[in-house]
């Protein structure tokens, strides 16, 4: 009976206690509160969908993911970060992802892969208004597109800074995942500053809001109000969020924007090295009291470094007096300087630090960065027999890719090769057994195949290589 009472006892006890924890709670922890700057920015977020003629290819997957429906909240996924190789089939408008007004005038912030295999883009405002939208240029390595349509007074963001932003810091999406229109989430800032493989152009904010597929190209809104950053990448097993999301600064963004709205391209500087991280052990054989920097490898022959005197086995510390506390810093700094400029280089040779002056190079084109090239002059050049048009690669563009020969497919005209799922962007390699070094010889080798027969090529697309097969006919531009 003794044991019951105390047991009663303690129970009454712990009830004022936790009252008045939860009271004590209540007073010092606030969440915060969106819905203010959904309503009041919200309406600058764009839906944007795209359709294409019934030549052009939407993207099956690859043999590891066949199967996904294109209703799949999988498939868009899978499609932009598997970088699949499509078969012909046609295709019908589809909802691809976000973007945001950044002028009254109509101009539109979103990623590149969103709109760039796009014949037609429709965009559609918070107020259900809808206009077909002008590409006015694409970079696919920063994954930025810079889109117009013609409307005028238009809601608009406001920009902050990302270097303020602080981990741990409150932030918010909208966008449309899955094709659900001004969608919300929100978390904090996870990291700053992230390196992404095959990503050197951009420092990206790394957070755990909810992204998804169709959030691409979406504003991040710091709780001013402020789009910080351009929603980008996923981290995903499945295919869906797991809590790591990616976006571009907004400064980087409009860095570009600026250059895609003069020009419709984007001038990246570079100087022709290939570096690799200096670890804590390369630190100490080399002598330096701590791992940073970038260690150069090689040096393009000729190319700016190699005149400016950097030698393999440099440790390139700052670059226009910017510090390199990294490797992939320095593709980043390089590429945001002006190419032609005379800039301070400070590296590391042979126990000492020394300052050399280098100029500047620049990178060559983007294959798909230069949207305004006009179509007329692409209509003028003649395609071959299956409706490709190629150009020859520059020296530099091979070194860019590091291969020794193949031809880009500039466009492509309807017909077989149409259907084929050759895409514009595309390095031809080869042709059946033979590697191809000019468009003479591609023509030679695809006017002497008989109709009726198959030939394969050699495809290279970003990392991946396959080849492609074309039944030629008696009219193949059919």
């Amino acid at each position: 009976m003794r044991i019951f009472r105390t047991k009663i006892m303690f129970r009454f006890l712990l009830i004022p206690f936790f009252s008045f924890a939860s009271a004590v709670f209540a007073q010092t922890v606030s969440l915060p509160d969106f819905t203010s700057l959904v309503e009041n920015h919200g309406a600058a977020v764009v839906n944007i969908s795209a359709s294409q003629n019934n030549n052009a290819m939407n993207n099956q997957m690859i043999p590891e993911i066949q199967g996904i429906p294109e209703n799949s909240p999988f498939y868009e996924f899978f499609r932009r970060h598997m970088q699949p190789f499509p078969s012909p089939r046609k295709s019908e408008p589809k909802s691809l992802g976000s973007g945001f007004i950044i002028s009254s005038d109509g101009y539109i912030l979103t990623n590149a892969h969103v709109v760039e295999a796009a014949d037609e883009i429709t965009v559609k405002l918070n107020d259900k208004r809808e206009f077909v939208a002008e590409i006015i240029g694409t970079d696919r390595k920063t994954d930025i597109a810079l889109i117009k349509i013609n409307a005028a007074d238009l809601p608009k963001v406001t920009q902050g800074n990302p270097e303020n932003l602080k981990v741990g810091e409150w932030v918010v999406a909208i966008g449309s995942p899955f094709g659900f229109e001004h969608s919300v989430t929100a978390g904090i800032v996870s990291a700053k500053g992230r390196s992404l493989a095959q990503e050197n152009f951009v420092p990206f904010i790394q957070t755990d809001v909810a992204i998804n597929p169709g959030n691409s190209g979406g504003p991040l809104f710091n709780m001013r109000g402020e789009v910080v950053g351009i929603n980008s990448q996923i981290y995903s097993r499945t295919g869906g969020f797991m809590g790591l999301s990616f976006a571009i600064p907004i400064n980087v963004a409009t860095e570009i924007a600026d250059q895609l709205k003069a020009s419709g391209k984007v001038s990246r500087g570079r100087i022709g090295v290939m570096i690799q991280e200096v670890t804590k052990e390369l630190a100490e054989s080399f002598g330096l009291t701590e791992n940073k920097g970038a260690l150069v490898v090689s040096v393009e022959k000729g190319g700016p470094a190699d005149k400016s005197g950097i030698k393999a086995r440099d440790i390139i510390l700052t670059f226009n007096d910017i510090k390199v506390a990294t490797s992939s810093d320095l593709p980043r700094i390089v590429g945001n300087t002006k190419p032609g400029s005379k800039v301070p280089l400070e590296l590391w040779r042979d126990g000492a630090a020394k300052v050399i002056k280098v100029e500047v190079g620049e990178t060559p084109a983007d294959d798909g960065s230069d949207s305004r090239k006009s179509k007329q002059n692409k209509k003028s050049r003649e395609s071959n027999r299956i409706g490709l048009i190629l150009s020859e690669l520059t020296k530099e563009q091979k070194q860019q890719l590091e291969i020794s020969n193949g031809l880009l497919v500039e466009d492509i005209q309807p017909g077989i090769a149409s259907r084929s799922g050759i895409r514009v962007g595309d390095i031809i390699v080869g042709f059946n057994s033979k590697d191809i070094e000019t468009i003479e010889q591609f023509n030679g080798l695809l006017n002497q195949a008989q109709s009726g027969k198959n030939i394969a090529l050699l495809i290279r697309r970003g990392d991946m290589t396959t080849f492609i097969t074309i039944k030629l006919t008696d009219d193949d531009k059919k």
